[in-house]
């Protein structure tokens, strides 16, 4: 992997510095047996030694990407006795305590010993460092005992010089064929005038809360059968089911999901590196499966959210932080967003000789929340199991959000297990 930041990395440093909403990952597992310290101690030196030990250093040259180097700073396991029932409450509270990209530890790591029996463990990260599918696979390399990646390299001040000569060449040509696709394209001018009209301006219907979360549990084999049944796949299952959650009572406009797209090479699936594209599907309360499932085919063979009128995106790293998010906002903010995961590594089966017996990964977003996103929905697979994880802007509390999944979800016959 590179050592540079990419723009989609400086996005989320930048929600880090206060500019956006802030955005963590984390990844909650449950085994069930008492998982010991001395086995969580260990897994922790793995970590710090895997790929979410960096940080983010600033360049010595103006012009030049930040990048990683490798920290093997760590957090102590926090150990908690919760009550049963609490899990989540208590995963939200891990959630919003801190984590630095730039100044470490990036990552966390807790263990919560619940009343009912069993262990939960919260691995809380930076965006910056890894996104969902990143954390996981940091896990899984983990507990293999793999090699720590290379971090790329680049440090120095002639990498920095060379660095911001190819990035100053890449802005300066790109820039160049925008003014002139410009000046013959009356489609690309109007496009810059939409975007400069919305940039840094509050959408219509932005929500300002603190978050409420939910977490259930799907059977796998269920849920792919009531997709089929559907004319759908288990995604377009997925963006249907969410839609109509996020919906309000009586409301008949189109919502708009922004759905992330892994744009990870075949070889490079267990990387850590933030490797994603956002597109956009539209759902309406009539849209079927079926017509869900072909909006988003639709989707994924149209270009990206990406960059207006041809400008080259990297010119955002070249500019301050406060003119790039005057720029950007929060860029793929549409009324919901759903994120598929997919398959989680099966090196996570079990941590300390204890089965897993759940794992739910997602992003939150602490503190009070201002955006236009209503709900924010994760979807994995491990096990048997399908596991939808919520937050929601647009919720009373956590249990009016699962009630109103599990009605969505009894409409097509599906049965779910909260947390």
């Amino acid at each position: 992997m590179s050592a540079r930041l990419s723009v989609v990395d400086e996005m989320f440093l930048r929600t880090h510095r206060g500019w956006g909403t802030p955005i963590v990952m984390q990844g909650l597992w449950r085994t069930d047996g008492w998982v010991d310290a001395t086995t969580l101690d260990a897994l922790t030196a793995e970590l710090a030694r895997g790929p979410l030990g960096r940080r983010v250093v600033r360049p010595r040259i103006p012009g030049a990407r930040p990048r990683f180097e490798p920290s093997s700073d760590a957090f102590p396991v926090e150990y908690s006795d919760i009550a049963a029932g609490s899990v989540l409450a208590w995963a939200d509270e891990q959630g919003s305590l801190p984590v630095d990209p730039e100044r470490g530890p990036g990552w966390r790591l807790a263990c919560a010993r619940p009343a009912e029996g069993g262990t939960v463990l919260s691995l809380v990260c930076s965006h910056v460092i890894a996104d969902a599918r990143g954390l996981a696979a940091a896990i899984a390399a983990a507990l293999q005992g793999r090699p720590p990646s290379d971090p790329g390299g680049g440090a120095g001040a002639v990498a920095d010089m060379w660095d911001a000569t190819r990035l100053a060449r890449r802005v300066t040509e790109g820039t160049a064929r925008a003014v002139a696709g410009l000046a013959v394209s009356g489609s690309r001018r109007a496009e810059l005038r939409r975007f400069l009209h919305v940039s840094g301006n509050a959408s219509p219907g932005t929500l300002c809360h603190s978050p409420v979360s939910a977490v259930l549990d799907v059977d796998a084999e269920q849920w792919d059968a009531a997709a089929e049944q559907a004319g759908g796949t288990p995604n377009s299952l997925f963006l249907s089911v969410v839609a109509e959650a996020a919906r309000r009572d009586g409301e008949s406009r189109p919502l708009t999901i922004s759905v992330p797209m892994d744009l990870r090479a075949g070889d490079d699936a267990s990387g850590t590196t933030n490797s994603v594209a956002m597109v956009e599907v539209d759902v309406s309360p009539q849209d079927t499966v079926a017509d869900v499932r072909a909006a988003s085919r639709a989707a994924y063979s149209a270009p990206a959210m990406t960059s207006p009128a041809g400008f080259p995106e990297e010119m955002l790293q070249l500019v301050p932080d406060r003119v790039a998010h005057a720029l950007t906002g929060n860029p793929g903010e549409r009324d919901v967003l759903c994120s598929n995961i997919g398959p989680l590594p099966e090196a996570l089966a079990s941590v300390g000789g204890h089965r897993t017996t759940g794992i739910a990964t997602r992003a939150v977003h602490p503190g009070v929340v201002t955006s236009r996103t209503r709900l924010s929905a994760y979807l994995s697979r491990f096990g048997g199991s399908y596991t939808l994880a919520l937050e929601s802007l647009d919720s009373p509390d956590r249990a009016a959000l699962r009630e109103r999944t599990e009605s969505v979800l009894a409409g097509y016959g599906l049965t779910a297990r909260g947390w």
